[in-house]
């Protein structure tokens, strides 16, 4: 395996998903596909919704890298 999924790489998946990933671990990472913003108030830190795609590290080699941004205020 030659590419190691970092946060804050925008990557695409063999299977047509594409996004930022928004979370490493060493068994897997998660791609965030699509925000939304909450409607209600609450905490200011959690201003969205994330819909999140699992990727495990055997599927890593059907990631490509795109891109990657200093932190997710960067755009």
């Amino acid at each position: 395996m030659s590419y190691i999924p970092q946060v804050n790489d925008y990557v695409q998946w063999t299977n047509g998903v594409e996004g930022w990933v928004y979370f490493e671990d060493d068994d897997y990472v998660t791609i965030e596909v699509a925000t939304r913003s909450k409607e209600c108030g609450g905490h200011p830190e959690h201003k969205k919704y994330h819909l999140l795609v699992l990727c495990y590290r055997n599927q890593w080699n059907e990631l490509t890298y795109i891109r990657s941004r200093n932190s997710v205020y960067d755009f």
